[in-house]
């Protein structure tokens, strides 16, 4: 699929955009990441964040009626000290085709604060309401999202659930990174929604980033 195409699906089916991560990317990034600059840690491999009372899922029934027209997409909010996904609907003409479109409509369910159905089950979001996307500039690589914000600037656990949003999305992501510049003059950096970024999204050593040429 090309980077300026989304794909709807209608009721009944979720837009699930959803770009995989191989292992070896994965691992090239981690190769990669003295190279951007970033401190690379030593992280043991452990069986994920402690058991909760929390259940991190709404319940069918407190998903409200959504018209027929209505789009579902996937958003990343924090539960239990985890990324977990939600079904947010979207209306079928509050989204456009462009990357930048893509994004600010994501980024608008991902902000906003939890319905009360979803903050019974826990859930919380880090990323703040004035955020912005802006498009990229000239000179920076292909697909690139300028936040209003330097994205290292931003919470590790706001980065974290912005980074697998977006890459949920096809018109976002290529090869499992989004890549994401503030509006400074400082280069834009891709970034990777890997299992340790959705287990551990406070930990400053994720998400991973990615060399650009």
């Amino acid at each position: 699929m090309k980077r300026g195409d989304v794909t709807y699906r209608r009721r009944g089916r979720l837009l699930r955009w959803r770009t995989a991560v191989p292992l070896a990317a994965v691992l090239a990034a981690t190769a990669l990441v003295s190279g951007c600059g970033i401190r690379t840690t030593s992280v043991p491999v452990d069986a994920g964040a402690a058991p909760s009372r929390v259940p991190c899922r709404v319940s069918s029934s407190d998903v409200s009626t959504r018209s027929p027209d209505s789009l579902s997409a996937e958003v990343y909010l924090v539960c239990a000290s985890q990324l977990v996904t939600v079904d947010r609907p979207m209306p079928a003409d509050g989204v456009g085709s462009e990357p930048v479109e893509v994004a600010r409509a994501l980024l608008k369910e991902v902000q906003q604060t939890p319905a009360a159905s979803e903050r019974r089950a826990g859930f919380t979001t880090a990323v703040p309401a004035g955020l912005r996307v802006d498009p990229s500039r000239d000179g920076d690589p292909a697909g690139t999202l300028r936040l209003s914000s330097q994205p290292e600037d931003l919470s590790a656990e706001a980065l974290a659930q912005l980074v697998c949003t977006f890459a949920e999305s096809d018109a976002l992501a290529e090869d499992g990174s989004v890549v994401l510049g503030g509006p400074g003059d400082y280069p834009p950096r891709g970034y990777l929604c890997t299992s340790q970024t959705k287990s551990r999204p406070g930990d400053l050593a994720t998400p991973d980033a990615v060399r650009l040429d």
